[in-house]
């Protein structure tokens, strides 16, 4: 095959990897039942003048299935620290007892679980829209190549085959997280 050609299917390749690691990053953001310490990796805290992400300035560990604790490396940020996952517009009702910031994850409701899938479903769109551009960009580059009519019916196939395995891959990630918000 063509060098041009299979430099055209190596970058689609990655540009649809790109979208499936951004969902997989997406979806871990979305609770499902349980705490877990990612649920705060988009708190920032004010720490000596700059935004610093809560990570990195604590140790966030879950107790048990519905608590999530904050302790922070040094106390004078323990305020900080709760104000700051309350203005992150997560749910969540932080508790300061003087040593750590402690959170109870409430169990989510049906409601709720419903609304959690349709985001999921959201994110999952919103991927398969990335793969879609990826190919729709290989084939107009694969077009502006002087290659021979076979040549161009192949790799256009090729990026059909590379987008369809893009697609079953995001169903089967979303399959899993729909699961995982639905459990019970």
């Amino acid at each position: 095959m063509d060098e041009e050609v299979q430099i055209i299917l190596d970058s689609t390749k990655e540009s649809m990897d790109a979208s499936i690691s951004h969902l997989e990053k997406e979806l871990v953001k979305i609770r499902a039942g349980k705490a877990s310490p990612m649920m705060l990796s988009t708190v920032m805290v004010e720490y000596y003048g700059s935004q610093t992400p809560l990570s990195q300035v604590s140790n966030i560990n879950t107790p048990d299935a519905r608590t999530i604790s904050v302790q922070p490396w040094e106390k004078n940020l323990l305020s900080e620290i709760e104000s700051a996952i309350m203005n992150a517009n997560l749910g969540f009702n932080p508790m300061n007892n003087g040593d750590m910031v402690i959170i109870n994850v409430p169990p989510l409701t049906e409601e709720r679980r419903i609304q959690l899938v349709k985001q999921a479903k959201t994110e999952a769109e919103d991927a398969k829209v990335g793969v879609r551009s990826a190919r729709q960009d290989a084939n107009k580059e694969l077009k502006a190549l002087d290659i021979s009519e076979d040549l161009l019916s192949n790799a256009e196939v090729d990026v059909q085959e590379l987008t369809d395995k893009y697609i079953k891959k995001i169903d089967s990630i979303l399959t899993v997280k729909e699961a995982e918000i639905m459990k019970v």
